[in-house]
């Protein structure tokens, strides 16, 4: 009998990384779940067929921790984890000059070094079930070109891009694949948080811009792992600022500059 493919996931317990968990859960794959929230992470259990996940209380800013939860994921799986899906991420939303330290270093310790620790945790175990296994990094699309309001955010994106950029090269010898999503805004809790005196969320209404919902996202991480390119942008906008950001960077420019005066 051919044994389950298994996927790992991080931020699980809400928005992106329970929409990826469930696709997959439901798809017939053993479902490992890591969240610092274990309420929302075994919510989103809950929602999985019965006997095929395994949740794990963690924070992915501890590498030791990244080590614990694939050791007792593949364990759980029968042996193997064919996907880690590095999604956790957290969004300060402001001037950077709003922004408190302890806000920045929050967003770079949970979006950066978080999923630097998760992909040199991964590799053994990605190598292992290579060819065909993957990493699959959540960028974003403002990681494309800077966003008025999310800088240090954008920024670890901007970064994760990069990263999986390296890796693609760096780990092609080994078979193992790696995927760079980057949707436009989601609804997740992210969009709650506030530029000036509203919220996020009715800030890009305001702008026209579009939001996406976590199950569009999670069919691309679907699309990704099963495809061959290394960048997906997810969205209408995704695609218009990937372009715009390589072929019409002056009027990109402009155009920001106008969004920051506005907010």
């Amino acid at each position: 009998m051919t044994p389950r493919r298994t996927i790992f996931v991080t931020g699980a317990g809400s928005g992106i990384g329970r929409a990826i968990a469930l696709h997959f859960g439901h798809q017939g794959w053993f479902v490992g779940l890591g969240d610092n929230d274990p309420d929302r992470m075994y919510e989103t259990e809950r929602m999985l067929p019965g006997g095929y996940s395994y949740a794990y209380w963690m924070d992915v800013r501890r590498r030791d921790e990244w080590d614990d939860a694939l050791r007792v994921v593949a364990r759980a799986s029968g042996g193997q984890i064919d996907v880690v899906a590095n999604n956790a991420g957290v969004a300060e939303s402001g001037t950077l000059m709003d922004l408190s330290d302890e806000q920045v270093e929050h967003e770079l310790s949970v979006n950066l070094s978080g999923a630097i620790h998760g992909a040199r945790a991964a590799y053994r175990y990605l190598k292992e079930t290579a060819p065909g296994s993957c990493l699959v990094n959540t960028s974003s699309a403002s990681g494309l070109y800077g966003v008025p309001g999310l800088n240090v955010y954008g920024a670890t994106k901007a970064a994760l891009k990069s990263l999986s950029e390296s890796l693609d090269a760096e780990w092609a010898a080994d078979g193992i694949r790696v995927r760079c999503l980057m949707p436009g805004f989601v609804d997740t809790p992210l969009l709650d948080g506030h530029i000036g005196p509203v919220t996020v969320r009715d800030h890009l209404k305001a702008l026209g811009l579009e939001v996406l919902s976590p199950e569009q996202v999670a069919q691309a991480a679907w699309d990704a792992v099963h495809g061959d390119k290394l960048h997906w942008p997810v969205g209408k906008d995704a695609r218009r600022l990937t372009f715009a950001a390589r072929w019409l960077p002056g009027r990109l420019r402009r155009q920001m500059r106008q969004v920051a005066a506005k907010g």
